[in-house]
């Protein structure tokens, strides 16, 4: 007979700690506004974990130390499970710890070595769950410029010929936040690329590949070695928030694309400053400058609007009608604009930026879109 007692999360964190001053309060306060239950849970965090870095309130806790607190602790629970053969609770676990880190260094707006540190063990923790996945799962980089596009090459377990979506996240919210889309996929039998274009991830972080007007081309560059190396039946491409501009404007450069989903997505990125200034120092680590004034101006010439007319491919858009991140009458201006014969526009009356509240729902519409696109 055993007796276990289970302490609170963060306990020891948290357990005397003193309250926040009101600058690290805000700061807390701020970025559990920029990443609610929702997003947490849609990205692959446990629902408890979420709970605990949501419960550190005004405590003098900062939020990226509450969430290393809670991947170590989920490396612990994997490898206590590894040793004692327990696989699946050690791969749901690296998961966990994976999520915890994720979500912990996009707290950390700068590229410092403190975000560099936290997202080289997100990205050690992903590992170590891909390699306990039943799905192929495989590390690729990509030559460009003079360092490298980084991605994760997800495919079914059951391997042969089979089509590709290209999977590219925003500002900051990255390839491995939308691994559980890829599994989706992966059950239709369509392989996903989730990549860090230029200005994000471990492109940005460690081979110092800023954003660019040549995003398109570092895209259509990533597709000319992948299929040096993979035959695919077709491509496709997905994007996510900015990713969603992105997306529309790689779909309308590189005739390779054949279907497009923008989800969350606008024709012009620079339109958060125009709620949100304080998002510049976002702008500024994703274009590599230090001012902002330069920044908001280089922003501000990203935009697809002229452009959209080039657009035929079958287009999927989602979006959410509240959200205030990108506009809804600024996001249909994709959809109106578009020239595909083939386009549908799925808004959600109470979905939230990139529908985060509706995870499911939005991921088996495209999963379904993709897989009736670029299989048939």
């Amino acid at each position: 007979m055993t007796e276990r007692i289970v302490e609170p999360l963060l306990g020891e964190v948290l357990l005397g700690a003193k309250k926040a001053d009101e600058a690290l309060r805000k700061d807390n306060e701020s970025h559990a506004r920029a990443m609610p239950m929702q997003r947490l849970l849609g990205g692959g965090m446990e629902y408890a974990d979420a709970m605990a870095l949501h419960s550190i309130g005004d405590r003098a806790t900062r939020w990226v130390d509450a969430a290393i607190a809670l991947a170590e602790r989920n490396l612990t629970q994997a490898r206590i499970a590894l040793g004692e053969g327990n696989t699946e609770t050690a791969r749901a676990s690296f998961h966990y710890a994976s999520a915890c880190f994720r979500f912990g260094h996009s707290a950390i707006t700068s590229d410092t070595e403190e975000k560099r540190g936290v997202y080289a063990r997100m990205v050690s923790s992903f590992s170590e769950a891909a390699r306990l996945e039943c799905l192929d799962i495989r590390k690729m980089d990509f030559a460009y410029r003079e360092g490298q596009l980084c991605g994760w090459l997800v495919r079914p377990s059951r391997l042969g010929p089979m089509p590709l979506v290209v999977c590219l996240g925003g500002f900051d919210g990255w390839r491995e936040e939308y691994f559980l889309g890829a599994q989706y996929l992966a059950e239709r039998g369509v392989a996903t690329l989730l990549l860090d274009g230029i200005g994000q991830g471990e492109s940005r972080l460690f081979h110092r590949l800023y954003l660019g007007h040549d995003f398109t081309e570092a895209v259509s560059v990533a597709l000319d070695q992948i299929a040096s190396q993979i035959p695919f039946t077709a491509i496709g491409i997905w994007g996510n928030s900015m990713g969603g501009f992105l997306a529309a404007a790689c779909a309308i450069q590189d005739s390779r694309i054949i279907a497009c989903c923008v989800n969350g997505g606008t024709v012009r990125p620079a339109e958060i400053l125009d709620r949100y200034p304080r998002f510049i120092e976002k702008v500024k680590a994703i274009l590599g400058v230090s001012d902002s004034v330069e920044a908001e101006t280089r922003m501000r010439e990203f935009d697809i609007g002229p452009s959209i007319q080039g657009l035929s491919c079958p287009l999927l858009q989602l979006h959410g009608e509240p959200d205030q991140v990108f506009l809804l009458e600024n996001a249909r201006r994709i959809y109106d604009g578009a020239m595909s014969s083939d386009k549908s526009l799925i808004v959600w009356r109470d979905g939230d930026h990139c529908i985060y509240n509706h995870t499911h729902e939005k991921y088996t519409e495209l999963a379904d879109w993709f897989e009736s696109r670029l299989r048939r």
